[in-house]
């Protein structure tokens, strides 16, 4: 069997491997994806287990602006055909996984994308200056460079003692009939965990959900990853005294005999015992690094869940080798939402532009502007308004501005915030990074009404989504601006919006940038 040649191998065909695929294949690059599984996406054939996806999907925004709506669809991969968007496959909210499965299965199909099923990588190594890629048949594949697009596919096993005795969120029954007058504890406090608790509702005698942290949810941080709405009923059980409990608590030891648990919780000033008929673990899943030779073994970080990586989705400490899709996540853990794939579609394409610029010579996709204030603010504007690459990734990715003391100015779209000041970019004149971005954390009620700063005035900070501006000069900040949020996400208001955006660019560069030409 001879080996294989290829400039980059991706490893998993699931939406991040797809998505990067697709830009590969745009580039004319050589490029293979290797997926262990028959299809693509094989992970949401299995995931959520009850079938209900938490990425929201609305066909019906009110506009025509596939750019827009694309803030309001979070399962649609990037592409330049509107039949391959997945509003054309489902109508519901919360769609069905197996329609997502049906959509990157045409997804695929479509473009005709270069991917080797049924072949499972059981070793990755270093080899010079490129690596070797084994699967589990024996094939050797010599490439350049590796993304790795494989999720997080290893359980989450806190370290309690007889844990190994529980049943898994990944594998225990969906049939809530087989739990029919049992006592169950469910052990996390995240989505799965109360995905799950949700389903017994109606046949398990009572329901515990522990874990030692509180509870954390979607509309209060912003972090789509915690509890959503959509997954709350168990706990108006819990509120309204209907058998069920959730537990503040530690889980210290579990002991199974005959067939009744026997669980021990450690509380902040006491330890208690009690007994359930099954015990579930939904404590979330961690990178599996198991392939990867000790001369390539990536660094890890987050208590060793994901790869620890640079700006550019490379690891920390071995050159060449690249993550896309929820690996990503050690950038903006429980922040933003490389996590989730409304998030990481665009990361996906910020990493082949990274990859282009870096081992092809091509420049970061940009665009020339007059350099003149009002110019520069108009497109600005229309940037914060329509893109859902900044929307997406709040605080993640920011377009980059850059004025030079002569020549017109230059826009660059959607760059990591943290490979803003990379020497690819010239930053001996003056640069501004615009980002959307939520306001201070604030611990009250979320819903509780609040004024602006629009009514508040210069210098409150709007605890919304809203346009921050950053000027640096020779890299170094200078100066912050906080545009105000607005009710519906338009930022178009001559008095709050535009015209601040225009004094911020004449004062900055005035020989450049002023007000009227």
């Amino acid at each position: 069997m001879s080996d294989i040649s290829v400039d980059y191998l991706v490893i998993g065909a699931g939406p991040a491997g797809l998505q990067l695929a697709r830009l590969l294949e745009t580039g004319g690059h050589d490029y293979l994806v290797i997926e262990a599984a028959d299809a693509p996406g094989s992970t949401f054939a299995t995931f959520p287990r009850h079938r209900r996806l938490i990425s929201i999907n609305k066909p019906h925004t009110g506009s025509d602006d596939p750019e827009f709506n694309l803030r309001m669809d979070w399962n649609s991969l990037l592409s330049e055909d509107p039949e391959l968007l997945f509003t054309k496959y489902s109508e519901r909210y919360f769609p069905d996984a197996d329609d997502y499965v049906r959509y990157l299965t045409d997804f695929a199909a479509a473009y005709a994308l270069r991917i080797r099923y049924g072949s499972r990588i059981v070793r990755v190594a270093r080899d010079g200056p490129g690596f070797t890629v084994t699967d589990d048949q024996g094939r050797a594949y010599r490439t350049r460079r590796v993304v790795v697009a494989t999720g997080v596919s290893r359980p989450n096993i806190p370290p309690i003692p007889g844990i190994e005795t529980a049943e898994q969120y990944s594998t225990v029954s969906v049939d809530p009939r087989e739990f029919t007058g049992q006592r169950v504890l469910i052990i996390g406090k995240g989505n799965s965990a109360l995905e799950t608790a949700n389903n017994l509702l109606e046949t398990a005698a009572v329901i515990h959900v522990a874990g030692p942290s509180p509870l954390e949810f979607a509309w209060k941080t912003h972090f789509v990853g915690h509890v959503r709405a959509v997954n709350n009923n168990f706990l108006d059980t819990v509120q309204l005294k209907s058998q069920n409990a959730l537990l503040d608590a530690r889980v210290v030891h579990l002991e199974k005999k005959d067939d009744a648990y026997r669980v021990q919780f450690k509380f902040t000033v006491a330890t208690v015992e009690h007994t359930y008929d099954r015990v579930i673990v939904c404590t979330g899943f961690r990178f599996d690094p198991s392939i990867f030779d000790e001369n390539c073994l990536p660094r890890l970080a987050l208590d060793d869940r994901f790869p620890e990586l640079t700006p550019a989705y490379e690891s920390a400490d071995v050159p060449g080798l690249y993550f896309a899709g929820t690996l990503t996540q050690q950038l903006d853990f429980k922040k933003s939402s490389n996590g989730f794939i409304h998030g990481f579609r665009y990361a996906a394409r910020a990493l082949y532009h990274v990859l282009e610029q870096r081992h092809h010579d091509r420049l970061w996709p940009h665009r020339e502007l007059p350099a003149f204030a009002r110019d520069l603010a108009a497109h600005t504007v229309s940037r914060i308004n329509r893109s859902s690459g900044l929307y997406q990734q709040y605080g993640n990715l920011a377009d980059l501005l850059v004025v030079g003391s002569a020549g017109p100015a230059r826009y660059y779209e959607e760059l990591p915030v943290g490979y803003l000041h990379d020497d690819a970019f010239d930053h001996r004149g003056h640069a501004f990074a615009i980002t959307l971005e939520y306001g201070p954390d604030d611990d009250g009620d979320p819903f509780t009404p609040r004024l602006s700063s629009a009514v508040l005035g210069k210098g409150y900070i709007d605890g919304p989504l809203h346009p921050v501006v950053r000027h640096y000069h020779r890299g170094e900040l200078v100066t912050t601006l906080h545009l105000p949020d607005d009710l519906e996400n338009l930022w178009t208001r001559p008095d709050l919006h535009v015209e601040p955006l225009e004094a911020l660019f004449t004062q900055a560069v005035p020989a450049a940038a002023p007000a009227h030409r």
